[in-house]
C-alpha cells in the first residue's frame, strides 16, 4: 500500500513538472513575441509606456480601438456629462480638435450617467465633433485607473504616453502638452 502511494505521488510530481515546463515554455514564447511587436516598450500608464489598447463603440455606433490611431497623436480624455470641470474643458477640446493635427478620443463614462440620453444632448449642446467612445461597463476607465474625472492622456504617434493630466485643462495647457509630443 505504501509503495502504491509513493508511486502515485512520484508520478504526480513528474506529471506536474512536465506540465509546468510546457506552460512556462509557451509563456516565454508569447512574451518574446509581445516584446518584438512592442519594440520592448512596457504597456502601462506612466510616461514612456505604451498606452493600453482597448476597443469601444462610439456614440455613432462604430467600433474603434486605440491602436487604430497609431501614427496619429491622440488626446485620450475621460469625462461624464454630470461633471462640471468636464463641461468647462470641452469647448477648449473642440477648439484644439479644429486647430491642431491631433485626434481626440473623449471616452464617456456611460455607466455613471443618470440617463443614456444625457450624452448625445451634451454633445449636441456643445457642438462637439470629435470621436466619443462609450465606456458602458467602465472597463476602460478601470484599465486607465480613472480618478478624478476628467482625466486626459496625451499619447504620441507611436502609442506612447507622453503626459497624464488629472482634472480639467484649458486650451493653452492642452496646446502646450500637444506641442511637447513628437
Amino acid at each position: 500500500m505504501k509503495k502504491a502511494i509513493i508511486i502515485v505521488v512520484i508520478l504526480g510530481m513528474f506529471g506536474w513538472a512536465i506540465y509546468d515546463f510546457v506552460i512556462k515554455s509557451d509563456d516565454s514564447e508569447v512574451t518574446e513575441q509581445e516584446e518584438d511587436e512592442n519594440d520592448d516598450v512596457k504597456v502601462g500608464l506612466e510616461k514612456g509606456n505604451r498606452a493600453p489598447d482597448f476597443e469601444l463603440s462610439t456614440l455613432e455606433g462604430d467600433d474603434i480601438k486605440l491602436s487604430d490611431y497609431r501614427g496619429e497623436r491622440v488626446m485620450l480624455n475621460f469625462w461624464a456629462s454630470w461633471c462640471g470641470p468636464c463641461r468647462s474643458e470641452m469647448p477648449d477640446m473642440q477648439k484644439l480638435h479644429e486647430n491642431e493635427d491631433i485626434t481626440i478620443l473623449a471616452v464617456n463614462l456611460s455607466d455613471t450617467e443618470s440617463s443614456e440620453k444625457n450624452v448625445p444632448k451634451f454633445v449636441e449642446d456643445l457642438g462637439l465633433t470629435f470621436t466619443i467612445p462609450l465606456d458602458e461597463e467602465s472597463k476602460v476607465a478601470g484599465l486607465y485607473q480613472i480618478q478624478p474625472v476628467p482625466t486626459s492622456y496625451m499619447i504620441d504617434s507611436d502609442g506612447i504616453v507622453q503626459n497624464k493630466a488629472l482634472g480639467a485643462l484649458n486650451y493653452d495647457q492642452m496646446l502646450q502638452q500637444f506641442e511637447q509630443m513628437d
